[in-house]
């Protein structure tokens, strides 16, 4: 996994708010790479920007700042018909299959449009072929592809929504939260596909998700997020078992069948999320943190590396 695939430099994402001098800071200067053949897992709590980074890895919103390099290309300068033809290498499954498709088009127009948008030389006889063949590749029957949304439970919704990300061959894909709007029965039928998927199409993710069990039985590396900051990011191992920025402590913590901290106990986090229009001085993390200094009221904390890889933004002396 030594071929970059996906290259971000310094991006931001400001939001206009009531007030003209203080955007809604979404993601707020980050940068990161993603492997070709890996799985990047994106965690942190509700706000903290995993969304917003995700549409903008695949320019489906303009950044404020910052550069955005797909195989080597800037994905943030294109336009028109270019961007267009990049549209075929990348794709996203997202968060609700109740919203994310159209309520008045059947499976077979969902999933032709693709073919029709990129590959306008095909037949209708070729397209319903590749749609057949798409829906059995996402464990649905022929004659589904005669029916609604509405005629579908939302498993069954979601593996459309996989079906059409796939429909052209992509390199890349975002999941953004795919199984978190599905019964617990159904989300490990689905994770299990998008493994599968993956292998079979030789794919590279980007995987959201807030549920750390599901990031650690499926993702390479780790990427934690807050208040629209990267605050650690590395290997799996290194994420979940030194675990040294005290926010990636505090989200560990929490889940009871992931090993604990030494003494066992869930760190509680005090006080809320500060608000992204006016984010707290220094480092981003510090009004909720047990072990804030001085510093970390007046300085921002830059990624530092470790000896195995792991960036982390914190002051601490970290081991």
């Amino acid at each position: 996994m030594s071929e970059v695939l996906l290259d971000v430099r310094h991006l931001k994402k400001y939001f206009p708010s009531g007030d003209r001098n203080r955007p809604v800071k979404a993601v707020d200067d980050i940068s990161f790479q993603i492997f070709r053949g890996e799985t990047l897992g994106v965690v942190g709590e509700s706000g903290c920007g995993k969304s917003t980074t995700g549409r903008l890895a695949l320019n489906l919103m303009q950044p404020t700042e910052g550069e955005i390099r797909f195989e080597g290309r800037r994905l943030d300068v294109m336009r028109g018909k270019t961007m267009r033809e990049m549209r075929k290498q990348m794709q996203i499954i997202f968060q609700d299959p109740y919203a994310s498709l159209d309520p008045r088009k059947t499976v077979f127009q969902t999933l032709a449009e693709p073919f029709r948008i990129h590959n306008r030389e095909m037949s209708r006889e070729e397209i319903h072929r590749e749609v057949t063949r798409l829906i059995g590749c996402v464990g649905l029957r022929p004659e589904h592809i005669y029916r609604y949304p509405h005629e579908f439970s939302g498993g069954q919704r979601q593996r459309v929504g996989i079906a059409r990300a796939i429909a052209l061959n992509p390199k890349f894909v975002v999941c953004d939260e795919p199984v978190s709007a599905l019964d617990v029965s159904i989300q490990a039928q689905v994770i299990n596909l998008l493994q599968d998927i993956k292998q079979e199409y030789n794919l590279t993710y980007m995987f959201i998700s807030h549920d750390l069990r599901i990031i650690k039985h499926l993702c390479d590396r780790v990427m934690v997020m807050y208040l629209g900051t990267v605050v650690e990011i590395g290997s799996k191992e290194a994420i979940y078992e030194r675990r040294r920025h005290p926010y990636t402590q505090a989200l560990l913590s929490a889940i009871p069948n992931i090993r604990q901290t030494d003494t066992g106990k869930r760190i509680l986090l005090t006080g809320d999320i500060p608000s992204p229009i006016n984010p707290p001085s220094g480092c981003p993390f510090h009004p909720r943190c047990r072990y804030c200094m001085d510093v970390c009221k007046r300085e921002k904390p830059a990624l530092r590396e470790m000896e195995d890889g792991t960036r982390v933004a914190c002051h601490l002396e970290l081991v």
